[in-house]
């Protein structure tokens, strides 16, 4: 997968306002803590994330990714009608349909000759989006595309501790930990042709692998009630359940291929990146993949202390908080790699 004619324009970033800290949601789970004799300060032990953000309630997913995408299109010399494909990648979505893609094409005034549409793969939503978008400026048909997306945490944080205060088991805890770690954002990701202007932040190519035999390990959707204590009058809940142990384990495999791969195809040695931003799921996550790629910390960039995990959202924002903050500096060679439940991997290489 290689790329001529492919430029990162511009980012947009909305940060959600509400700050959540760990020690927060741990005095939420008191009855949880005392059963399974817990001591407070184990979920950012775990995890290394402090703190994570939320939206407030109610708010909704096109608004931020519309916010989002309207400070790309300042940032740039694009305007909406120029735009000739907008993809919003997120996981969470407004409705199962119209897309959430049309709410957002409309908000900023995308004219009728875009492509609107949603792409959905877990956390690689966005990275898929890129490559959507950057193979039609490769083949010509169009010279500008953005891709958004917006993630919300609260809502299946407040689901799961509902029922982690019903259920106190280990189990239980060990199932729910991911889920604990979720944050909150809007990103958007704004592809030329180059002829706006802006010739920076050149893609070069990119590889992918996926590992569909893992698609149980991690999974966020809806379940039917317990037939015996119904909690609402819904017959169904929303229910976050992730095998942790296995999606790192597997994870990291399916990484070490793909980052072969991804070298391979853009004839660079693992010395030649200069710097690399992943997906922001927690410190464990970040020590196995560097470590199993060779790759020294310095040459990393996180957020998740902070954000924790944004989903879609986490690696695109992470890479332009790196820029803003001179962690990535024009000249670099930059790799991004994303991973997702499924388990699929997919990894870009720019040139800065």
């Amino acid at each position: 997968m290689r790329y001529s004619k492919v430029h990162l324009d511009a980012f947009g970033y909305e940060l959600a306002p509400v700050v959540v800290g760990s020690a927060e949601l741990e005095s939420r789970l008191e009855r949880t803590y005392t059963t399974l004799h817990l001591s407070p300060g184990q979920l950012e032990a775990f995890t290394g994330i402090r703190e994570r953000r939320w939206w407030e309630p109610g708010f909704r997913l096109s608004e931020g990714a519309t916010r989002a995408g309207r400070k790309a299109l300042e940032a740039s010399g694009v305007r909406a009608s120029d735009l000739g494909a907008l993809v919003y990648g997120g996981v969470c979505r407004e409705q199962f349909e119209p897309a959430t893609a049309c709410a957002v094409a409309e908000a900023l005034g995308v004219g009728g000759g875009a492509a609107v549409y949603d792409i959905s793969n877990a956390c690689l939503g966005v990275l898929n989006g890129i490559v959507e978008v950057a193979n039609r400026i490769e083949l010509g048909q169009i010279r500008a595309g953005l891709v958004v997306s917006c993630e919300t945490a609260r809502e299946i944080n407040e689901a799961t501790i509902e029922r982690m205060g019903a259920d106190a088991g280990l189990d239980s805890f060990k199932d729910s930990l991911a889920t604990l770690t979720g944050g909150s954002g809007a990103v958007a990701v704004l592809l030329t042709d180059g002829s706006f202007g802006s010739r920076r932040r050149r893609l070069l190519g990119g590889a992918f692998r996926a590992a569909p035999e893992h698609h149980r390990i991690c999974r966020w959707g809806l379940e039917p009630l317990p037939k015996n204590g119904f909690r609402s009058r819904q017959p169904v809940e929303q229910v976050m359940r992730t095998d942790a142990v296995s999606v790192l384990k597997n994870g990291v495999a399916l990484g070490r291929d793909c980052w072969k791969a991804f070298l391979e195809g853009l004839a660079w040695t693992p010395e030649a990146v200069d710097k690399v931003v992943c997906h922001q799921v927690g410190k464990g996550h970040q020590k196995e993949i560097l470590a199993a790629f060779g790759i020294p910390e310095e040459k990393d960039f996180t957020t998740y202390e902070h954000l924790g995990n944004i989903g879609t959202v986490s690696l695109p924002l992470t890479a332009a908080l790196a820029e803003e903050r001179e962690a990535i500096v024009p000249g670099d060679k930059v790799a991004f790699l994303g991973i997702g439940s499924g388990l699929n991997c997919l990894m870009l290489g720019w040139e800065w």
